[in-house]
């Protein structure tokens, strides 16, 4: 004991110290690396470890099955960029209608387009054009300004002005050198629960309202003044004072206006209206994409859940494209008080006449188009439902309930997948079926497409479309 004491006390170290530690490699020491010593982190490193790494993997893989996700519907459309059109022939078109959310700015609505709808609509080289809103009722405007044009140019007497802008001056030049557009459906795709209501809305403005603007309002008289108690000389300064006030708006550059074009017609008026002439007996079919949107700081769960989730919303707004994309199958949107199971609610045959406006009322049908994304409405911000009090009497697109005419509500038409289209689909994503008329590429390991990409190498389809140069030199 004696002995194991003054050994100890001889070396400096307590008697009840452990083993001394491994010596480290002389190599290491002398390439000034340190002494690294394998062991287990401690219990703070652990969890700092186990939440970013589930984190991490959770990520990963949401990302890798929503690039599977959007892939298969590139891959259930890609054949439609492989058609050949006549020379004459100019690409289907369809026509997008994207607003800002509520609450935020028109870049979320873009963002969300070029990742979720655009990269189907390219697979298929389809062409598009884009309504933008950035405010409440523009693309209700928009919508409704076009469906006039038409009718404008179908025949129906207007006193307005026509205005013509770069789209008809393209639509001239090519009618004049014979080009026309592919034959078939277009369709409208509409992004949002907002955009739908506003859509809705400028869809029978259009289609019932006048084609002339509405007069202005009356401007308000001075309260106890009236026109035959101005004096001649008052009279005489007040035209002064206009002419002055007319002569500085000339020299000013115009201005352009704060909010959207106000609307034709109000919804209590949509059955003493008549439908035009020119109304088609069923409307260009639609598709209603989803637009999950949220802001605030209390709602960051739910934020991370859709972040760490986007699979399922590649999926489903991919089969919404994919639908409207390929135009094999459309029905009528469901009407609560018809059985949507028989056949007489979905033929054209039971939509109401053109001319009968005696025995409609509306009424609160169950339709189908007033709770499409309806959940929706829970996400905006607590900002956009409140209704001041200047706004009483005005209408709000986003905030009033849609409100549906029978005579169009039953000509409208929603596009879906086929059941063929629908099991191709399910084929496509089991690996089990490729691009129609086109056989799955071989899989290249990972190291080969590196040593294609980075290194030396070369793909065999590039190396069998290089020409073989024979014996030049006849050696």
């Amino acid at each position: 004991m004696a002995e194991s004491s003054g050994s100890a006390a001889a070396t400096g170290q307590p008697a009840s110290a452990g083993p001394s530690p491994r010596p480290q490699n002389p190599a290491f020491r002398m390439m000034g690396m340190p002494n690294l010593r394998f062991k287990l982190p401690s219990r703070n490193w652990m969890i700092f470890f186990t939440v970013t790494g589930s984190f991490t993997a959770a990520l990963i893989y949401d990302r890798r099955e929503k690039r599977r996700a959007q892939q298969k519907w590139c891959d259930l459309v890609a054949h439609l960029s492989k058609e050949t059109l006549p020379v004459e022939e100019t690409r289907r078109k369809l026509t997008i209608f994207m607003a800002a959310p509520p609450g935020d700015g028109l870049r979320p609505s873009r963002e969300y387009f070029k990742e979720y709808v655009k990269p189907i609509l390219v697979a298929a080289a389809l062409d598009y054009s884009v309504i933008e809103g950035r405010r409440e009722g523009d693309v209700r405007a928009g919508l409704a300004k076009k469906i006039r044009k038409f009718r404008r140019q179908s025949g129906e007497p207007s006193s307005a002005e026509e205005e013509q802008g770069i789209e008809d001056i393209v639509a001239d030049a090519r009618k004049k050198i014979g080009v026309y557009d592919e034959p078939g459906p277009k369709g409208d795709m509409v992004i949002g629960r907002h955009t739908w209501k506003e859509y809705v809305r400028g869809l029978h403005e259009g289609w019932l309202g006048p084609l002339d603007p509405p007069p202005p309002p009356p401007a308000p008289e001075a309260d106890g003044m009236s026109t035959d108690d101005v004096s001649p000389v008052a009279e005489s300064t007040e035209n002064q004072a206009a002419s002055e006030e007319t002569e500085k708006k000339k020299d000013e550059k115009p201005t352009k206006p704060s909010g959207p074009t106000p609307a034709y017609i109000a919804p209590a008026d949509y059955a003493s209206q008549s439908l035009p002439a020119t109304f088609p007996q069923t409307l260009q079919g639609s598709a209603v994409i989803p637009f999950p949107h949220i802001l605030g700081f209390l709602n960051t769960p739910i934020r991370i859940y859709r972040f760490l989730t986007q699979r399922y919303l590649a999926d489903s707004v991919g089969r919404e494209v994919a639908a409207i994309v390929l135009a094999s199958s459309t029905r009528n949107y469901q009407d609560g008080s018809l059985d949507i199971n028989s056949d007489d609610s979905l033929s054209p045959s039971s939509s109401f006449s053109t001319s009968d406006t005696s025995a409609i009322v509306l009424s609160s049908t169950n339709y189908e188009q007033q709770h499409l994304l309806e959940h929706e409405e829970q996400d905006w911000h607590k900002s956009v439902h409140k209704r001041e009090e200047s706004e009483a009497n005005k209408e709000r697109e986003w905030l009033d309930d849609i409100v549906l005419d029978p005579r169009i509500a039953s000509r409208m038409q929603r596009f879906t997948l086929s059941p063929d289209d629908d099991a191709r689909s399910e084929r496509i994503g089991q690996g089990e079926e490729y691009i129609l008329g086109q056989e799955r590429p071989k899989h290249i390991p990972f190291w080969k497409r590196m040593w294609i990409e980075y290194g030396y190498g070369e793909d065999e389809e590039t190396a069998r479309r290089k020409p073989i140069i024979g014996n030049l030199d006849d050696e």
